[in-house]
């Protein structure tokens, strides 16, 4: 498959539909589980374990399931994988048990580990190459209002009717993915499978893709308590209630919608791809320092320009890593591409998640958001100069945005 849309803009609309109500439900689930782990008084190993249950399986099964989604038609993956996720989730809505609960959220993630890089390569599939950039903003952009929607829903039903409802809601968006995967025409891996297998494509030997990988793992492993110690941090030390939670966990959303859309434009003038790497750079450093500067916070309300600010730089990683992979990866290895980068940068949130639960028996929540900001900005200044060099030597050889290389 190639840059070229065969089908025009009508499946980039339904995959970001689908994307965005499958957003909706896992971060409506994911928020109803935490709080109702907290409210329960489970401490920080149990969020974490929470958390880690949702990413092992992504960052396991990535050599695996990249392989799957460039081999194995994209619908029957997506249909089939929907319905499965939809009936695990239904059992998850009326599970008490807490390991229970760990278990069948880290089943849902092994369908989100196939699923992930399914749509992420069927994007360029859909549209041309200069409008990648605008359909990877309008991918972001449903995410994006999922994510803005659902932690505020979830704090909201949380608060009435327990855990129970937000995950059957959850179920529903399952489906919905899965009706989507019957109505996208286009498909990958059906007339091209013997292409697929036999690509000559070495992820780790194309210096720009390894330091996109490297910093954004790295930068993640500074940073990545942070997911578990937010909820601690501002329920606890800045006195939130659930919806103010949900509230305020929704501003991330919004500053990422913001940020996507504001990137997308730029990057459609960029014809080089080290200065994509050199935005990315920046868009990390970004995040890092708003997140450094939510930790003096004397009341809720602090937090919000720093979330809009740490969102927006989200927003603009985001696109930027997407479309960096997709200019440089021959098209058939989209799907193991896409895969290694989740899978890496996943795993180093899982080593975050990992983390928080012994620092925060250790620190109080307040003095760790100071002290992952400041990791995740120290990470940045010690890649920069290695990324620097790589992308001058990438420069000086002329590369081009498709490389050709050894076999994985």
């Amino acid at each position: 498959m190639s840059f070229t849309s065969r089908v025009g803009w009508r499946d980039a609309y339904l995959a970001a539909g689908a994307r965005g109500l499958s957003v909706t439900g896992d971060f409506l689930a994911a928020t109803a589980l935490v709080l109702a782990f907290q409210s329960a008084g489970a401490g920080g190993y149990a969020v974490s374990g929470l958390l880690l249950a949702s990413v092992l399986p992504l960052v396991v099964l990535a050599p695996v399931t990249g392989r799957i989604a460039d081999r194995v038609d994209s619908r029957r993956l997506l249909v089939g994988v929907g319905l499965a996720q939809a009936a695990v989730c239904v059992l998850l809505a009326y599970t008490e048990t807490p390991i229970l609960a760990i278990a069948l959220v880290g089943l849902l993630s092994c369908g989100l580990a196939l699923t992930q890089p399914t749509l992420a390569a069927l994007l360029p599939a859909m549209v041309s190459r200069e409008d990648l950039p605008r359909a990877s903003a309008l991918n972001q952009t449903a995410s994006s209002i999922g994510a803005l929607a659902a932690p505020v829903l979830a704090g909201v039903l949380v608060g009435q009717f327990g855990a129970r409802v937000p995950l059957l809601i959850d179920a529903a968006t399952y489906l919905a993915l899965a009706a989507a995967g019957l109505l996208i025409h286009a498909r990958r891996a059906t007339k091209t499978t013997g292409k697929a297998t036999t690509t000559n494509f070495h992820y780790w030997r194309d210096p720009i893709l390894a330091c996109l990988t490297v910093a954004i793992a790295g930068v993640v492993l500074g940073v990545g308590a942070i997911n578990v110690v937010a909820v601690f941090f501002l329920r606890e030390t800045l006195h939130a209630s659930t919806t103010a939670y949900g509230l305020v966990e929704a501003l991330w959303a919004v500053g990422l919608l913001g940020g996507s859309w504001l990137v997308a434009r730029l990057v459609r003038r960029m014809r080089d791809d080290g200065a994509l790497v050199h935005g990315l750079l920046l868009a990390l450093a970004g995040t890092c320092l708003a997140i450094l500067l939510m930790g003096p916070a004397p009341a809720l309300l602090w937090v919000v320009p720093f979330y809009l600010i740490g969102g927006a730089f989200n927003g603009a990683l985001n696109v930027l890593q997407n479309v960096l992979v997709a200019r440089r990866v021959p098209a058939e290895a989209h799907g193991r591409a896409f895969a290694i980068l989740v899978g890496w940068v996943q795993g180093a949130g899982m080593a975050g998640y990992a983390m928080a639960g012994l620092q925060l028996e250790l620190f109080d929540p307040r003095t760790l958001v100071f002290a992952l900001g400041g990791a995740g900005l120290a990470v940045c200044a010690l890649l920069a100069i290695p990324i620097v060099r790589a992308v001058r030597r990438d420069r000086a050889k002329g590369t081009r945005t498709t490389l050709t290389l050894a076999v994985a």
